[in-house]
């Protein structure tokens, strides 16, 4: 048997350590979306037994992910619980197509800067969002509102005995999250989020802390697959802006993940495509499921790695582990206090937050660091779809500006002709300064415009110096000589 499997027994422990840590990660992400926390438990179960199983990056882990939770949260809140299954069955089935077309790949040309900007606005709302949740106060829709709307927040939290009690086991989950990697290494067998888990409900419970916590329905009773009236919100074409972003969203952020993971062990590398093949059936079956959509989560990868799994077999093993879990404990879900669920979120979304990418990116390419803090801003400011629209739109126009590096050089020698030489990229985004520097030369002068040193001339550039040479050369003096390279 063991002979069969050499590396059983380090993939046994490691889908333990993995297990702990998606326990809480998947009921909290849920309950932060709107939905019963025993759909968190689906969407990890899926990754686990579905994902866990197929090819791509062998030792990254998937299930519901705190990236996702602002737009499934407004997902949610527009369409509703029922209509969410077909959101995610629908973007599982593009992510498919996306990786039988070979499309994967393509998804690490995206920007950097765009994506560590997503995951910074995600972590603001997310952030600003489950501070209210742990105070038990209800949240603004809005990013924007969520976040100036605190100053409010806080002083009716400290104005109730009752918001106080939740912001304590809030504030309590937190700190034990952040001292834990200060104990010895025994004691961090434990994760850090499960600790704190059970120590919150242990402290709410004996001191009879006045604390909202999880509504538990059953596993069973939380499974719906999506009905005819829910296929029926598919003629509504708001709707397929949601499932886009879903798709390109879920898929970047499991990408990249893949990348990282990569960068943790010597084992085989992932093949993206395979990958995307993977989170497509994944969601797919969440989505016939009724469940949250899952992506590669780095938490539980790194905590994959780092616990010495070596297989796939780990990831599935944890599926099984969770199965367990949700079918035979759940009533421990209805004592864990919401402000804890809370707490883990706020530190996942601070996590999100690229402080030192900021930082190094603004000491090296200012430019790209705009991109990420507009690429934020425009997810608090507006919504996730529009502002990772608005990051990709900058990070294209950088792009094309500076391939479009264009010198103009001209040379008077105060008789003969004026010599003008363009060397570089000429493209639309510089005819601007080209035409003006070429109409300010002397009417009654003949010109060569040498094009020689071009690399790229498009269309427009094109036109217009032809047009240009057309208008100088009928003032009546000899025509404009045009050189262009061979």
């Amino acid at each position: 048997m063991l002979s069969k499997f050499p590396h059983l027994r380090q993939d046994f422990l490691a889908s333990i350590v993995v297990f702990l840590v998606a326990v809480p990660l998947c009921v909290g992400v849920a309950v932060a979306s709107g939905v019963p926390a025993e759909l968190g438990l689906v969407t990890g179960i899926v990754g686990g037994l579905v994902t866990g199983l197929m090819r791509g990056s062998s030792l990254q882990v998937s299930g519901p992910a705190a990236g996702l939770t602002v737009i499934v949260f407004e997902a949610v809140s527009e369409f509703g619980v029922s209509t969410l299954g077909v959101i995610v069955l629908i973007a599982g089935l593009l992510q498919l197509a996306m990786g039988f077309f070979r499309i994967g790949r393509w998804f690490r040309a995206i920007s950097v800067s765009v994506v560590e900007g997503m995951l910074c606005g995600i972590g603001l709302v997310i952030i600003a969002g489950q501070i209210y949740a742990a105070a038990g106060l209800k949240a603004p829709e809005t990013g924007i509102g969520k976040i100036t709307g605190l100053p409010r927040a806080f002083a009716d939290a400290f104005g109730s005995t009752e918001a106080l009690a939740s912001l304590a086991i809030g504030a309590g989950t937190i700190a034990v999250i952040v001292l834990w990697r200060r104990l010895p290494k025994q004691a961090q067998s434990v994760p850090g989020a499960l600790a704190a888990v059970v120590l919150a409900t242990a402290t709410a419970l004996g001191l009879g802390l006045p604390v909202a916590t999880v509504k538990v329905e059953g596993l069973l009773g939380v499974v719906q697959p999506p009905g005819a009236e829910a296929f029926g919100e598919l003629a509504s074409p708001a709707i397929w802006g949601t499932i886009i972003a879903f798709a390109l969203i879920a898929s970047a952020e499991s990408l990249f993940s893949a990348a990282a993971v990569d960068r943790l062990h010597d084992g085989p590398r992932t093949e993206y495509d395979k990958e995307m093949v993977a989170q497509g059936t994944g969601n797919t079956v969440c989505g016939l499921l009724g469940a949250l959509p899952m992506t590669a989560v780095i938490v539980r990868s790194s905590a994959n790695v780092n616990a010495g799994a070596k297989t796939r077999a780990s990831r599935v093993l944890h599926g099984v582990w969770l199965l367990l879990f949700a079918a035979a404990l759940p009533f421990a879900l209805a004592l864990i206090p919401l402000p804890a669920l809370a707490g883990i979120l706020v530190h996942a979304g601070w996590k999100l937050i690229p402080f030192r990418q900021v930082s190094a990116l603004w000491r090296e390419h200012r430019g790209e660091a705009a991109i990420l803090v507009i690429t934020a801003l425009a997810i608090v400011v507006v919504n996730m779809f529009e502002g990772v629209l608005i990051g990709l739109a900058l990070a294209v126009a950088k792009t094309a500006w500076e391939a479009s590096h264009v010198k103009l050089e001209v040379i008077d020698k105060g008789a003969g002709p004026i010599e003008a030489y363009l060397a570089g990229n000429a493209t639309f985004l510089r005819l601007p300064k080209i035409l003006d520097t070429l109409e300010s030369l002397p009417q009654d002068r003949p010109v060569e415009l040498d094009l020689s040193g071009l690399h790229h001339l498009d269309h427009a550039c094109r036109t217009a110096l032809e047009s240009w040479a057309e208008r100088h050369s009928a003032t009546g003096i000899e025509p404009v000589k045009l050189t262009t390279a061979a």
